[in-house]
């Protein structure tokens, strides 16, 4: 007993351990919430169309006039209220608002914006509005990971990281893409490549990937097609561009 406390205090000094302990959380939590993210979608897109998004264009197209042109209207009036009473920094993509708390709020983010944005752009995705998943996924993801910060009483500087670790997390969970989730947190959310926030954020987004590959499976977001390099006198091309 007396070794196994040790250790414990141990640990609660050694600050790298702590950050990876509440990363590993904060990818676990978010990785559930991206799944719950792209299981609401599917349910208001059944809600609204009667189709799951997995049926192609060509299915969508041949739905009546009124099917194509009543679910957007609807849901831009479900969404507007939703967001004016509940919470307005849930408006728009999400990711200036996420940069924003990390800037000038230290990364303090509303409890309440991990529902309202879920549930308003989950309403807007469904109903067939223009956006798409990127944005929300972020401030949810960000938001869950300042969510724990605020619940465990971290520094300023650990809150900055855990909204990163979230916001990896999130792309992560969301695109299958554990790599793009961390360069994207620490370009984007945070702009600095420290040690000290790069191994807690690699930590979340890969916790996260394996969460969603679980119920998702593992297939990549995008099918990219198969491209080869018919000349080695495009090289130069590529360089230019």
């Amino acid at each position: 007993m007396k070794i196994f406390g040790k250790l414990i205090r141990d640990i609660k000094k050694n600050e790298f351990a702590i950050m990876i302990g509440m990363a590993t959380i904060v990818g676990l939590l978010a990785g559930y919430g991206a799944v719950g993210f792209r299981w609401l979608i599917h349910f208001f897109d059944a809600l609204f169309f009667g189709v799951g998004s997995d049926n192609s264009l060509a299915m969508l197209l041949d739905l009546p006039w009124y099917k194509k042109l009543l679910p957007p209207i609807i849901g831009g009036i479900l969404v507007g209220p939703i967001i004016y009473l509940f919470a307005r920094e849930a408006k728009g993509h999400g990711v200036p608002e996420v940069m924003e708390a990390v800037a000038l709020k230290g990364g303090i983010i509303r409890k309440r914006i991990v529902l309202i944005k879920s549930l308003a752009s989950a309403i807007s995705i469904g109903s067939g509005g223009s956006v798409g998943r990127e944005g929300p996924i972020v401030q949810i993801g960000s938001a869950i990971g300042s969510v724990f910060g605020q619940l465990m009483k971290v520094s300023a500087d650990r809150m900055r990281t855990l909204v990163g670790c979230g916001a990896a997390a999130g792309i992560a969970a969301t695109f299958n893409a554990p790599i793009a989730g961390v360069m994207f947190a620490l370009e984007i959310i945070l702009g600095e490549f420290g040690i000290a926030t790069f191994s807690p954020i690699v930590v979340s987004s890969v916790i996260a990937t394996a969460v969603s590959r679980a119920y998702l499976g593992n297939y990549p977001a995008f099918l990219v097609p198969h491209y080869s390099l018919v000349s080695y006198w495009e090289t130069p091309l590529y360089i230019l561009l």
